[in-house]
């Protein structure tokens, strides 16, 4: 599935940087909460730039869109291998946020447009697992190739799996360069925007729970690794090769998706999810040592998917007469909210540890998982 390619490339990217904070910051001689300024605007420019790729691709064809922005990708990420000062690599991981930020939402919304609803949430689990696999890729390779070869051989190698899957991608589909056509009004784009949120108090419900889960989740997520140098003094290999059991989570989760679905329901997931990953946040910061992380952080890449997948089948089927812009608003509105909780966590780590922001953020997915389940059986009632 070459979209599943271009997941994975998208995903790869995002979370690449996560393993690289203790090194970023040793060799800019800062702080990795400081060095963590390199995910929050990456995620900060993934999350805005959606708003505007949404209608974008509803107007030029999203297939065409996404191959577009693959080539931006491959060539702003290799640009991060030659960033001389963490400033300069901070402002080219934004640009590369905007690059990948039309990939993935444009992909599910593609897949909404041409796969009926009811047969929906095992196709999108194929994607994700296109995209699970990327994040097993950018975690182990940005802490294995990292130790190995420092980090800026990565981006370059990055940089040439986003046009290899580009040219995947134009061979497949035969797609076109985009046409020429008229301008898009940003006041118009606000204004669509605020109908998507005015018009339903589904899509409002939707937009709102996706956004504290990037800010609850992501907020700490993006701290494991850190967490792992500094309280068991573990080496960026054996960082990488533990954050990617978060993608091998996500791997099981997609291969079981479909069973999954008719055992658990929307209800089931998005409640078991947010009770998963609130005990394995618990856990993190209790173990005696850091390799016992591995499994907790594998078990967590099966209940983040059991709840973000739910998220995403709804926000495909939110708005269906404006589905680009609806599934760009969902995706821009989640990483926005993961560019929030890392700021959040990286203040909060200094003054209070590690361990509190892991607590808070994890009574916090038990409440997020429980409300939203309230709000799927209320929509079925009413339904």
């Amino acid at each position: 599935m070459p979209l599943a390619a271009a997941s994975f490339a998208s995903s790869a990217s995002m979370r690449i940087a996560d393993p690289l904070l203790p090194q970023l910051s040793a060799e800019f001689q800062t702080t990795a909460a400081d060095a963590s300024i390199v995910v929050t605007v990456f995620a900060l420019a993934y999350g805005l730039a959606q708003l505007l790729f949404g209608p974008i691709g509803d107007r030029y064809g999203k297939m065409r869109v996404i191959v577009a922005m693959l080539v931006a990708s491959a060539a702003v990420v290799s640009l991060g291998a030659f960033a001389p000062s963490l400033g300069v690599l901070a402002v080219l991981r934004l640009a590369a946020g905007v690059a990948a930020s039309a990939i993935i939402p444009l992909s599910m919304a593609h897949i909404g447009d041409v796969v009926p609803y009811d047969q929906r949430q095992p196709v999108l689990a194929k994607l994700m697992m296109g995209m699970s696999f990327g994040l097993v890729a950018g975690q182990a390779l940005g802490g294995i190739l990292g130790d190995l070869l420092g980090w800026r051989p990565l981006f370059l190698l990055l940089g040439v799996g986003f046009l290899g899957v580009a040219l995947l991608l134009v061979r497949h589909r035969g797609s076109r360069p985009l046409q020429a056509g008229g301008a898009i009004d940003p006041l118009a784009l606000i204004r669509l925007y605020l109908a998507l949120l005015r018009g339903s108090a589904w899509v409002r419900a939707v937009i709102a729970c996706v956004f504290l889960e990037g800010v609850l989740f992501f907020g700490v997520f993006a701290f494991v690794g850190a967490f792992l140098h500094d309280t068991h003094a573990m080496g960026y290999s054996a960082i990488g090769v533990i954050l990617a059991m978060f993608g091998t989570g996500g791997v099981i989760y997609a291969v079981f998706a479909g069973d999954i679905v008719r055992r658990l329901g929307q209800r089931g997931m998005v409640a078991s999810g947010g009770a998963v990953l609130a005990l394995c946040l618990v856990v993190i910061p209790l173990v005696p040592n850091g390799w016992l992380v591995a499994p907790a952080v594998l078990v967590i890449g099966v209940g983040f998917y059991l709840f973000h997948n739910t998220l995403q089948t709804n926000a495909t089927q939110m708005a269906p007469d404006r589905r680009g812009a609806a599934v760009a608003l969902f995706a821009s509105v989640f990483f926005l909210g993961q560019a929030l909780g890392v700021w959040l966590v990286a203040h909060a780590i200094p003054a209070l540890g590690y361990a509190p922001p892991f607590y808070a953020a994890a009574l916090g997915l038990v409440i997020l998982g429980l409300w939203f389940r309230l709000r799927l059986t209320r929509l079925a009632v009413a339904t």
